[in-house]
């Protein structure tokens, strides 16, 4: 989808002298640090005349390669090294051979190793830890979506409006007679759905700390450490291993605990950070109230963590905390590793017995996070009077309900974002006609039924968002369809998600190597939309000349729904209304390239500053309303994870490698520096 790049691979910081002149840095010599272009411009900006660009179109055929990128194309492989591809199946060999035959050694940098074939008998090494564990709380994300919305329905059919309900009992009888509500546990239910699924990363318990989850690491949830296999219970303070695992681990004493919450549930906890008094298992009412009702005796939890101590075995600590951003209400954040130094018995404030551990943290690991509220990332200012290195305090110049200012630490001296004039709403070149308001559905006030609203009917006879938040899409498609104007329902229905307008705060911010960046002052939640790309929308084949614009994103969702040039589909229930493809479409013209662009460069949002990434936390999703001709889809940003404030927001680009020929033959190459751990280190 986008056919443009922003500077994560940028040049190296040097002495020379630059300025900023349209959005660029500009250096002495004459070259310049591009933002955002397409494979295709840029190459355009090196051809001398038509010949030389026909031998490179030629060429680029010839090696597989496209004039334009897709956001939405599957990559058989991440790593960008000379250990890409390995014949016969030879992958595991080289990483060997550089790692000193150590490949269990893997897992404890972080690492995934996979063999996959590519279908031409090549081996290729793909996923960094890290992206596994990103990948699997998406899908645990897209199950609780997908139960939210279960639950939505069930509440709407039996009255309550999505109250919460007490006196239910376990047969679901309600105590005064009436009927029964449906409990409000989907994040449960996907994880059962996921154990079905044989999809928890890490089902065996294990020691130690656990690739790609790093300290700071941030769960929003107990059952999202349960999805990784990290934490494998939703209740219980204390994992451990049970006896079962005595064949394995023959030579240890079983129960053994792997993992602790420090939840504050119980009242006899004392948490120093880096020395903490646990309280063991058992004799808790479970009311929230901290109260001790009974004895805890020395079994299950209790003993793992004892057998732990005799065992000099390690556990992971992760700290519970109040989180207004949870679903739950406590954010749990992974605090690393601990020793166990000692335990006894003693009776509690409540006067019953209690088993005590003094826990001390291992050294060598990065500083606790968790009692820093916003963490690693910084204090959130509460206005735009409190930002350091504040450089233009609203760049939309007020068209936006919140102000979005812009940083700059970098430069000396700092200079604002320049070169373009904010628009909330694409604007349309004088040669692009857009299609008349399609035919509605015809609820009234809001789209209830998705058996009776046309709309939800086109996007596989449901509706594509859930209510939680303020509208959550629940799983990319290849194109969403909204209610437009002539639909009968208001601003408020849930299938009118994306045309809300900017609900967080953002921060436009400069970075070393990246050029300017944006972040968020706000928890995203995955599946919020995040904002619209827009621009000048003009067609394609105009901005050839325009050599010089690097903000050029192609609208490709008809390429993504047929999956063509290696795209992954995406077309899924979505039931695509006759006409959908504009009037007298050139089938084999629209399948070669993107017939329509949007053209930043000179008119945009805050889209245009937000940078590529190898693992992003952002998709790009096309989006009907007005009309229903693809080739003119909306381009959203939504969030593909929970985003924590201040972390910067990406998406992919999706550059394939060596996928950009010259028009000397040669391939092109773009260092990245995104910084991700499974950056492929170039960018193409």
């Amino acid at each position: 989808m986008l056919s443009g790049l922003v500077n994560v691979m940028g040049n190296e910081e040097s002495n020379d002298s630059k300025v900023v002149k349209g959005g660029l840095e500009l250096w002495e010599d004459g070259h310049t640090t591009g933002r955002r272009t397409s494979a295709r411009i840029k190459i355009l900006k090196d051809e001398k005349d038509k010949k030389a660009k026909q031998d490179r179109v030629k060429r680029t055929e010839d090696n597989g390669g496209r004039k334009r990128i897709k956001v939405s194309q599957k990559r058989i492989g991440n790593a960008p090294s000379d250990i890409e591809m390995a014949t016969e199946h030879k992958g595991f060999e080289i990483v060997k051979k550089m790692l000193g035959d150590r490949g269990g050694e893997l897992m404890n940098l972080g690492f995934q190793v996979e063999t996959i074939d590519d279908g031409g008998g090549h081996a290729v090494i793909e996923k960094s830890a890290s992206l596994r564990v990103k990948e699997t709380l998406r899908l645990f994300n897209k199950y609780y979506l997908h139960f939210v919305q279960e639950e939505e329905k069930r509440c709407k059919k039996s009255g309550v409006g999505g109250k919460d309900t007490k006196h239910i009992k376990k047969n679901g009888a309600a105590k005064d007679g009436k009927e029964s509500v449906p409990h409000k546990r989907p994040d449960l239910k996907s994880i059962t759905k996921m154990r079905e699924n044989n999809a928890i990363l890490y089902p065996e318990k294990r020691f130690g700390s656990i690739p790609g989850v790093v300290v700071g690491h941030q769960f929003y949830s107990r059952a999202e450490m349960c999805a990784l296999g990290f934490h494998s219970h939703w209740l219980n303070g204390i994992d451990y291993m049970g006896q079962s695992r005595n064949k394995e681990y023959s030579g240890y004493t079983f129960p053994i605990a792997v993992a602790i919450v420090l939840s504050g549930q119980y009242e006899d906890d004392v948490d120093n950070s880096e020395d903490v008094v646990y309280t063991g298992q058992g004799g808790n009412n479970l009311l929230g109230d901290k109260r001790q009702v009974r004895d805890q005796v020395m079994q299950r939890g209790n003993l793992a963590l004892k057998n732990s101590m005799d065992q000099c075995l390690p556990v992971r600590v992760i700290r519970g905390h109040d989180s207004k951003s949870s679903y739950v209400g406590r954010a749990y954040t992974y605090d690393g590793l601990y020793k166990i130094v000692q335990y006894w018995p003693e009776k509690g404030v409540s006067g019953y017995t209690v088993y005590k551990f003094r826990l001390k943290r291992l050294e060598g690991q990065p500083e606790l996070t968790t009692n820093q509220v916003q963490f690693v990332r910084g204090r959130i200012p509460d206005s735009v009077s409190e930002v350091r290195g504040l450089v233009c305090a609203d760049i939309s110049d007020g068209l936006e309900d919140s102000p979005i200012p812009a940083t700059n630490l970098v430069d000396d001296p700092p200079v604002p974002p320049i070169g373009y004039k904010y628009c909330r709403a694409n604007q349309v070149a004088d040669n692009v006609k857009i299609p008349s308001p399609t035919f509605g559905c015809g609820c009234k006030g809001t789209c209830t039924d998705p058996k009776t609203c046309a709309c939800a009917r086109l996007n596989g006879s449901d509706f594509p968002y859930v209510h939680k938040d303020g509208g959550r899409l629940i799983e990319a498609k290849a194109v969403v369809f909204e209610c437009g104007p002539k639909c009968g329902c208001g601003p408020g229905c849930v299938n009118r998600t994306s045309q809300r307008g900017l609900r967080y705060r953002f921060e436009v911010f400069r970075t070393l190597k990246k050029g300017w960046a944006v972040r968020s002052w706000d928890f995203i939640p995955s599946g919020a939309p995040v904002c619209e790309y827009t621009g000048i929308l003009k067609r394609s084949d105009e901005v050839e000349s325009f050599a010089d614009n690097n903000y050029i994103f192609d609208i490709d969702c008809l390429q993504t729904m047929k999956g063509l040039d290696g795209r992954e589909r995406r077309l899924r229930d979505v039931s695509i209304p006759a006409g959908s493809l504009g009037d007298k479409c050139d089938e084999k013209a629209t399948e070669s390239a993107p017939e329509f662009c949007i053209d930043a460069g000179s008119n945009g949002n805050i889209a245009r500053f937000i940078n590529h990434s190898c693992e992003p936390n952002l998709f790009v999703q096309c989006v009907l309303s007005c009309h229903h001709d693809i080739k003119l889809a909306r381009v959203m940003l939504f969030a593909a994870d929970n985003i924590p404030p201040l972390q910067e927001l990406t998406y992919d680009y999706g550059y394939a490698l060596d996928s950009v020929i010259g028009p000397d033959g040669e391939t092109k190459k773009l260092i990245c520096y995104c910084g991700a751990s499974g950056c492929r280190k170039r960018l193409f």
